[in-house]
């Protein structure tokens, strides 16, 4: 109820209403200034019990709603010291625990011989869980599956619900997959900050370099053999690779394999003057970043750990002791009419010219028949010894772990030291190779050959294996046989390539297999005062109609080098020039060696 009281009366001391007198009402005793002190007072409102009572109701509830959200802001500082302090351990160890872990340390690239990055590490994020707080673990597993579709779903459920403080879930995750995951929201998923080794070059260096486990273990190449080097460095792993000749060598023999329908190659660039190796290149590749979905065949190194009967590649090594040995002379030669018979074989010359040949021609053309006489004068013991010392009977000291194991024979008889001669009968790697040639070419000292970049004032390790007069000599042989013989398709104009070519049919249970044969070309340059030996081999070369079904070495991989040597010798500063003093000395040196020759003429081509 609403009480009015008119402004005209007062209340008295006991609360009783009493009418104002006239001069209140007028005002005039009290005013004498003569101002009007009339007030227009409005009426007052007095609250009876009702509105009272609803004030204390809402006064009430406020409180009450304050005493709540205090309890669940006390309720929720309860929960943060349990998890902070009661818990923290639990936390905490888990976190050890994948800080512990492999993978996580600093790994130094690897780069080439210029500064070019083989392999860097990256820094990647992993998933892992602590399966005892995941709330919801089919709810988890289903979520993530549709982040990471190479996990099935009930892979990642047994995971979630194993119990486990830490579980791997995902490792090296995409950033788009961190951040999907990390928008989920869901407790006891957590992430590890880890290093990913990444190749930029791919499948090109893979043989060399290698690659790692997921953990950033070394577990091919020279990551393998390096591994406790590269493992907390920063410092980068330089190697005597060349990336820009090792993407021409690569390039080429590619080429190559698509001509002939071949099923592999290989080559090798090696510097003979401190044996390092420039290129290496084993085909087919694979890309290390996925290595381990790698084919076996892709990833055999066929430079380094294959063994291969190389062919008549190996005449070379047998002139080379004849005359090392004193056994010929430069100007001596054989009659090479006959096919030699030997039990039940009998050794025939490829292309015969049927007559004597000089030493020059049984190079220039390749005869079997000239180079098993050489042989068998050295003997069988001679020859042992001399292959020996050019590291061609044991495996080649290198810098990574995939080392073949030359094939040779179990007894050592005539018959064998005839077939080695020619290089059937004996298997050795394509690195052994390059490095028993760069002796025959450098000034007959075999070095130690290295995937590492030597400094400039590093000593060389090396052993004299022939005299410098018989290299010269050789070197002499190998250039006549690009200009007359069978490696005329490996004749780089201007850059003095010597060489050799090699044919060899492969064994498979024991036996010869006719068309599929090993075709190889061995050279170097420039042969005057050589710098490289280079090597290029394709593994079963199917004959075509522009080599008139021929598959030889010299139709197939000559003109791999011709094409290597012209890319690459800009690249190494060495350009072409016009040399034909030096190709007139040769060429002069074929007429004396004829003319020693007790009158017998050259054999027509």
């Amino acid at each position: 109820m609403t009480i009015h009281v008119n402004p005209s009366d007062r209340l008295d001391g006991r609360g009783e209403t009493r009418a104002a007198s006239d001069t209140e009402q007028t005002g005039a005793a009290c005013n004498p200034c003569g101002l009007d002190r009339h007030i227009d007072h409005s009426a007052y409102t007095v609250l009876d019990g009702t509105v009272k009572q609803a004030l204390e109701v809402g006064k009430t509830r406020l409180i009450a709603t304050g005493l709540v959200i205090s309890v669940a802001f006390f309720a929720i500082g309860v929960r943060l010291v349990d998890l902070t302090l009661l818990q923290g351990n639990t936390r905490t160890a888990a976190s050890q625990t994948a800080t512990n872990l492999p993978g996580n340390a600093v790994r130094g690239d690897i780069v080439d011989r210029n500064g070019v990055i083989l392999a860097t590490s990256l820094p990647t994020a992993s998933l892992f869980a602590d399966a005892r707080l995941v709330p919801d673990a089919e709810f988890a597993a289903r979520e993530l599956q549709k982040i990471l579709p190479v996990k099935s779903r009930a892979e990642l459920l047994a995971k979630l619900k194993s119990g486990k403080q830490f579980v791997w879930l995902q490792r090296h995750l995409t950033p788009r997959q961190q951040s999907q995951i990390n928008s989920l929201g869901i407790p006891g998923l957590n992430f590890r900050r880890e290093q990913r080794r990444f190749y930029p070059h791919g499948a090109l260096t893979a043989h060399a370099v290698g690659f790692t486990s997921i953990d950033n273990e070394g577990l091919a190449g020279v990551e393998q053999s390096f591994d406790d080097m590269l493992n907390g460095t920063d410092d980068p792993l330089r190697l005597s690779l060349d990336v820009r000749i090792q993407h021409i060598m690569a390039e080429e023999l590619s080429a190559a394999m698509a001509e002939f329908s071949a099923i592999g190659a290989a080559g090798m660039v090696y510097d003979v003057q401190n044996g390092e190796v420039v290129s290496m290149v084993s085909l087919p590749s694979y890309n290390p970043n996925e290595a381990g979905s790698a084919v076996d065949d892709a990833r055999f190194n066929r430079a380094t750990l294959g063994v291969y009967e190389m062919g008549s590649v190996f005449k070379l090594f047998t002139a080379a002791m004849a005359l090392d040995e004193g056994i010929i002379r430069i100007s001596d030669g054989y009659d090479t009419s006959d096919p030699i018979r030997v039990g039940r074989f009998t050794i025939r010359d490829y292309k015969p010219k049927n007559r004597w040949l000089s030493i020059p021609e049984i190079l220039i053309y390749s005869s079997n028949i000239g180079t098993v006489h050489m042989a068998m004068e050295a003997g069988t013991s001679k020859q042992k010894a001399f292959l020996s010392n050019l590291g061609l009977t044991r495996p080649a000291k290198f810098d990574i772990s995939e080392i073949g194991h030359p094939r040779l024979p179990n007894r050592w008889r005539d018959v064998n030291t005839m077939t080695i001669s020619f290089g059937h009968g004996i298997a050795v790697s394509p690195l052994q190779l390059v490095r028993a040639a760069g002796a025959l070419v450098n000034g007959g000292e075999l070095k130690q050959a290295s995937l590492v970049k030597r400094s400039d004032d590093e000593t060389v390790p090396a052993t004299r294996v022939i005299s410098e007069q018989t290299s010269q000599q050789i070197r002499r042989l190998m250039r006549l046989v690009v200009l007359h013989g069978t490696g005329r398709k490996a004749n780089a104009e201007g850059f003095m390539v010597g060489g050799k070519s090699g044919t060899a049919e492969k064994i498979r249970d024991g036996r010869y297999v006719k068309n599929a044969r090993m075709s190889s070309f061995l050279g170097a340059f420039p042969i005057t005062n050589p710098r490289y030996v280079v090597f290029a081999m394709i593994d079963e070369p199917k004959g075509i109609k522009r080599t008139h079904g021929f598959a030889t070495g010299g139709w197939v991989a000559a003109p791999v080098i011709k094409r290597l040597v012209e890319r690459m010798g800009p690249l190494v500063s060495i350009e072409p020039i016009e040399d034909h003093i030096a190709d007139d000395r040769i060429e002069q040196f074929l007429v004396d060696v004829t003319a020693r020759s007790g009158g017998h003429s050259l054999a027509s081509q």
